[in-house]
């Protein structure tokens, strides 16, 4: 029986298909355990970055807690990286999603040391405006830095908002909204650590798994 041409076509046509998508698991196969590894550095780079030098002795990544507050942390499950010294935790560190940015969902680095006070503050992801709201980069600026040492006490609660605001925090020229999103969301967290100080500094060491 001899085959019509849309026939042959159509099979040679799925034939590709078929090998096409082998090929996509197959490279997936290969490059995800890549991917995870170069992210798992990048995060724990950054939650290096804003622990004090010398302060812990072990891994945050593998020493963590799921906690869950949409409201505050922009999330359904907010990962919480403790930092050690001696087996007593000296920091935490949360990444809270800036749901309110300008151009969308902002990822946040946010560490909490013992005494309440912030370790730092970074970006780990965004998608703001180019030359305005991606100054809240820290190699676009320094605004980013000027969260180190603050505390729920300082500033006042009252004042944990953008100058525009009525607070003590800098806009940028022709970008507020960016901002006021990650000032308020620091905050957010600031206020989650002290409500649930116990129970973060004092848990037992827990690890969740690979990081994603």
């Amino acid at each position: 029986m001899k085959l019509s041409p849309m026939l042959v076509a159509a099979g040679i046509l799925g034939a590709f298909a078929v090998f096409g998508v082998g090929l996509v698991a197959v490279t997936y196969g290969m490059t995800a355990p890549m991917i995870a590894a170069n992210e798992r550095a990048a995060v724990l780079r950054e939650v290096r970055a804003i622990l004090p030098p010398g302060e812990l002795d072990n891994d945050p990544i593998e020493d963590r807690l799921e906690i869950s507050d949409p409201v505050r942390l922009g999330a359904q499950v907010t990962q919480v990286y403790r930092a050690r010294r001696d087996g007593d935790v000296v920091a935490v560190v949360l990444d809270p999603v800036v749901g309110n940015g300008y151009s969308g969902p902002i990822r946040l680095l946010v560490s909490v040391l013992a005494d309440g006070s912030l370790g730092g503050v970074r970006v780990l992801s965004h998608r703001e405006t180019p030359g305005l709201g991606d100054r809240i980069e820290v190699a676009r600026s320094d605004w980013i830095l000027g969260f180190s040492g603050r505390s729920l006490g300082n500033p006042p609660a009252e004042d944990w908002e953008v100058r525009r605001d009525g607070g003590e925090f800098d806009q940028f020229t022709g970008a507020t909204i960016t901002p006021r999103a990650v000032v308020r969301a620091v905050r957010g967290a600031l206020e989650l650590v002290a409500e649930q100080r116990a129970a973060l500094f004092a848990a037992p060491v827990v690890a969740t798994g690979p990081s994603e």
